[in-house]
This record gives structure tokens, C-alpha cells and sequence, in this order.
């Protein structure tokens, strides 16, 4: 049996402040480098064992990532599909503001100038079909929008569970196939 484990990236400022990040760069905040560090040695000590470490481009996955490569040994490597969706217009909004929150629910929305669920969710289980045919076992190191779809991946869910699904930052779930 096979696994693989998704980290979310430690905490950004916009985390903070309840803003989505999307494909907006933003960096870790000090915090967010702490829990990169921490999510490294939880890593060492549970003994999990992994082949590489795939990272999404944006600072915030990148240097939780490399700060988890750095303590557990595990070779890391940027992968551009890790990258979090584009959600257009709502970048920098409320997480939590009542529009947004409808129009996660609709799949095939660009988000004036953003990235459909669909694209997303196809870019995403195109790399997670290569991820569970290799004998390899990968930590994915990405965003709460890749989270939802590699949820969605591994567990069936309704379109109001995929628009609710969250993951705390540095949070650690594995996923066996």
C-alpha cells in the first residue's frame, strides 16, 4: 500500500489578517517559519519516511518545504502543479466574505480572471496519478485550495464538504492507496 502526505504551508500574514492568499506571493510570516521548523521535527520523530519533497513555487510552500527538507533529509523539488489556484477577483478578500463563499461551490467560475475548480482539480489529480503509480512515497508541500482537491482525490465529497474542507497551517495528513 502506498502513501503520500500533504503539509499545508506555515502561517502568512494574510493568514492573519483572513485574506485569501490564492496565487498572490506571500511570504511567511515569523511564526510560519517556527511551524515550517516544528513540521520538520514531528516529521523526523513520527519516522516518516518519504522519497522526495514536492513543493508548490510560491514562498510560502518554498520555504516551509525547504525548512522540512533541511531538518529531515528528505530532497525537495519545486513542482509548478502544486501551485495554488488563481482566484482571480477575491485574492486579498475575506476568507470568510459571504460572496466568495458561494462561488467556491461553483466549479467551472474563472473568478474574473482566476482558475476554475475544474482546471485546478485537473492539474491537480494529473500529478497526484503519477504521485500514486510510482513506488515512491511524497510529501506534497502546498496550499489549503490543493488541499481540498487532495482531499476530494482520495475521499468522495459533496460540493459543500469540498467548499468547506480546510487544513490548519503545518498541518500533516496522510493518505494511503
Amino acid at each position: 500500500m502506498g502513501k503520500v502526505y500533504f503539509v499545508r504551508h506555515g502561517q502568512t500574514i494574510w493568514n492573519v489578517e483572513n485574506k485569501i492568499c490564492g496565487a498572490t506571493d506571500i511570504a511567511l510570516t515569523d511564526l510560519g517559519h517556527e511551524q515550517a521548523v516544528e513540521t520538520g521535527k514531528k516529521i523526523l520523530e513520527a519516522g516518516i519516511q518519504a522519497d522526495e519533497i514536492l513543493y508548490s513555487p510560491l514562498v510560502r510552500a518554498r520555504d516551509t518545504a525547504l525548512h522540512i527538507s533541511e531538518i529531515t533529509g528528505i530532497p525537495a523539488r519545486e513542482e509548478e502543479r502544486l501551485r495554488e489556484q488563481n482566484f482571480g477577483r477575491y485574492e486579498s478578500t475575506p476568507r470568510d466574505g459571504a460572496e466568495f463563499s458561494e462561488a467556491k461551490k461553483q466549479f467551472v467560475i474563472r473568478y474574473d480572471g482566476g482558475e476554475s475548480m475544474l482546471h485546478l482539480a485537473q492539474r491537480i489529480y494529473n500529478l497526484l496519478d503519477e504521485v500514486t503509480a510510482s513506488d515512491k512515497t511524497y510529501i506534497l508541500v502546498a496550499h489549503n485550495g490543493i488541499a481540498r482537491v487532495v482531499h476530494s482525490y482520495f475521499y468522495e465529497m459533496t460540493n459543500e464538504e469540498y467548499a468547506a474542507y480546510g487544513v490548519k497551517n503545518c498541518a500533516v495528513i496522510a493518505y494511503e492507496f
